[in-house]
């Protein structure tokens, strides 16, 4: 089970280079202590926009670390941490103008993706049951630190003509709203953490007042693996027992 577990992280950190997970591997067991469990965070992201018409949902990866701070009743914890790669958006969007007649006319019955990318920070009353399955609710707030426009138009039946543009001054800086998941913790209530989670944004992403407000709506499948964990309850368990 160890290796296994191992094979997940190492292909985890492997998807991304953004230092804090490595860090994350290297002091897990430093960070885990019997108040508070510490892991990994990640899995896939349906994400959409209401305001903006035809719309569908993009999938996308999500990867972070987290922490279940346990409170005096040990069913009740505080769950937060940071969603260091999260990308939202949308699909399908409607064409609009590139202010350049020749990529206007190339791009004729295509479509924009749109990827909006944030660090995320969810902060969440979590509440789990005798029988290991949990619910959790609160805030998440995103910081946004990239955004980029695809438009993609199929010129051939295999070919597909693609056209990026770096959109981050359409956007607000700051997102929020509020989230909701379920999930069950495997392994009798000692492994991993399988759930769902549901993203409302409340607040209008998008800068230019004179379209329709655009919020950031995601649906989150997400595996929460503990570092460490195991180590302090068994040390836990040994200080009771002395």
């Amino acid at each position: 089970m160890k290796k296994f577990i191992l094979i997940i992280l190492f292909l985890l950190s492997s998807y991304t280079a953004n230092a804090q997970v490595i860090i994350s591997l290297i002091f897990g067991e430093t960070l885990n202590t019997g108040k508070i469990e510490f892991g990994l965070d990640g899995g896939l992201t349906w994400a959409t926009m209401d305001g903006i018409e035809d719309a569908k949902y993009l999938r996308t990866w999500n990867l972070g670390f987290y922490f279940d701070i346990k409170l005096a009743d040990p069913s009740w914890m505080i769950h937060t941490g940071v969603i260091v790669k999260s990308t939202l958006g949308t699909k399908n969007a409607p064409l609009y103008s590139l202010n350049d007649a020749d990529l206007d006319s190339v791009f004729i019955g295509g479509s924009v993706t749109t990827r909006l990318k944030y660090f995320d920070v969810p902060i969440m009353m979590k509440y789990k049951f005798e029988n290991n399955i949990y619910v959790e609710g609160g805030v998440s707030l995103g910081l946004i630190h990239g955004a980029t426009d695809i438009f993609t138009n199929s010129v051939q039946e295999e070919d597909d003509l693609t056209y990026e543009r770096d959109v981050l001054k359409s956007y607000h800086l700051l997102d929020a709203g509020i989230m909701i998941g379920v999930g069950y913790r495997l392994l009798g209530g000692d492994g991993m953490n399988l759930g769902m989670r549901y993203y409302h944004g409340l607040v209008d992403v998008y800068v230019d007042d004179t379209v329709p407000n655009r919020y950031n709506r995601a649906f989150y499948l997400a595996l929460g693996i503990p570092i460490g964990a195991h180590s302090s309850s068994e040390n836990e368990k040994n200080i009771i027992s002395h």
